[in-house]
């Protein structure tokens, strides 16, 4: 049997659609933000904070009248999410068993098992201040040796880092973004401390992989699931695992026009790719207030759909973040997010925060395509979007000076008045 073959549109409007930014915010206030974060399977948090920081710009995107305070709430609160590993994913407290074999994985790696033996002093000194005085943070400890081995870290530092990846630790709170920590027994529920059995976490994990990219190929599938898992998955083995799930019916293929490996999604997503085929809009997708026609959407810097490179392939959008290269190596900006314009990635915006002046300044803003700048749809949409950005960082006025054309400028600014003003 042939796969289904679908087109780059209906490719779009999918993977953009399972990560909740298509074809507009479907979720509302304080309770919107647990089912978001649960449907998108996963988040990045950054400490950054420029016109907000990362998380909240992607919560902002998905979830209508947002406010940070609503994360802190359902993650130390609430206790409904955890935070964990290297790249920092916010992920729901229902899977924390399956993570726990991932961080006993991590705590035997090469390098972390060998921090453990060499530091074991310092390892029992750390968790007998937090039994005595927890939960407890980096500045909590006076461990002033730096290790040369670990980026110049202190030692304690390193301790509670360890002891959090192991998964002895969790982060109880933060404060000013710095990690606090406590016992993972004081803060997971009791119900959901126990470790799952490896076959359960390998099983559990292989399907969330699919779920959190919406469409995989076989090699960005087995590299997910890798990262999930803390372990390597080789090609042989991908592909036997591939097989095993198509066979049991869990996954199916489909085709994509113009690409030349097949993509894969679960089964139990296979209605709503149906319905985005067919041109409708899931049910479950439903936006709403407006859509991302009638209102752009700023992707934030590290969305999962434009993060590392995949941007490119579907929507042709080469993004790379520039945060940390040296301004006179930056192609664009210091801060660039993606605009969502419909479904198709079409500029890109370089905003900055003047908290002096109470304004948001559009330091610069690329089109991909010079006709989109005399698309009076997109420039309205455009206004919208700028708007209800300026209100999620609490500026007053937006300022557009720096954008060209002057005419492409002075229809934005007529846009942004006109929103305001509703």
């Amino acid at each position: 049997m042939r796969p289904m073959l679908i087109s780059k549109s209906a490719a779009r409007r999918y993977i953009l659609g399972r990560q909740g930014l298509w074809p507009g915010r479907r979720w509302v206030g304080k309770t919107g933000v647990a089912p978001a974060l649960r449907y998108i399977e996963s988040l990045q948090m950054d400490p950054l904070d420029v016109i907000g920081r990362s998380h909240d710009l992607a919560l902002w995107g998905r979830v209508l009248d947002y406010d940070p305070k609503y994360l802190d709430a359902a993650m130390y609160e609430e206790r409904l999410f955890f935070e964990y590993g290297g790249n920092l994913r916010i992920y729901p407290m229902e899977e924390l068993p399956y993570w726990r074999v991932a961080m006993r994985r991590k705590a035997k790696m090469e390098r972390w098992a060998n921090f453990s033996k060499e530091h074991r002093a310092t390892l029992k000194a750390v968790k007998s201040a937090l039994r005595e005085r927890g939960p407890l943070g980096n500045r909590d400890f006076d461990g002033l040796t730096r290790l040369k081995n670990y980026r110049g870290r202190k030692e304690s530092s390193l301790a509670l880092y360890y002891l959090w990846l192991a998964g002895e630790l969790m982060v109880h709170h933060r404060l000013r973004f710095e990690r606090i920590y406590d016992f993972l027994e004081k803060i997971a529920p009791a119900s959901l401390q126990h470790v799952a059995k490896v076959s359960d976490s390998e099983r559990f994990f292989s399907r969330k992989a699919f779920a959190f990219r919406g469409l995989c190929t076989a090699k960005s599938w087995a590299k997910t699931t890798s990262f999930f898992l803390e372990r390597k998955i080789s090609s042989p083995e991908a592909h036997r695992w591939l097989t095993q799930m198509i066979s049991a019916g869990e996954v199916v293929s489909v085709a994509v026009e113009g690409e030349k490996e097949p993509y894969y999604l679960l089964v139990d997503d296979v209605s709503l790719l149906e319905a985005v085929v067919d041109g409708h809009v899931p049910k479950v997708w439903q936006p709403l207030e407006t859509t991302t026609e009638e209102e752009v959407l700023f992707l934030a810097p590290l969305e999962t759909v434009i993060a590392h490179g995949r941007a490119k392939s579907l929507f042709d959008f080469d993004y790379i973040w520039e945060v940390y290269k040296p301004a006179a190596k930056r192609r664009w900006g210091y801060y660039t997010v993606p605009t969502l314009y419909g479904e198709q990635l079409v500029a890109r915006l370089d905003p900055m925060l003047d908290s002096n002046s109470d304004t948001m300044v559009i330091k610069a803003l690329w089109l991909e395509n010079e006709a989109t700048g005399k698309d009076v749809g997109f420039i309205e949409a455009l206004g919208r979007g700028l708007t209800r950005l300026a209100q999620f960082v609490e500026a007053r006025r937006v300022d557009v000076s720096a954008i060209k054309p002057a005419k492409f400028r002075k229809e934005l600014q007529t846009s942004i008045a006109a929103s305001m003003a509703r």
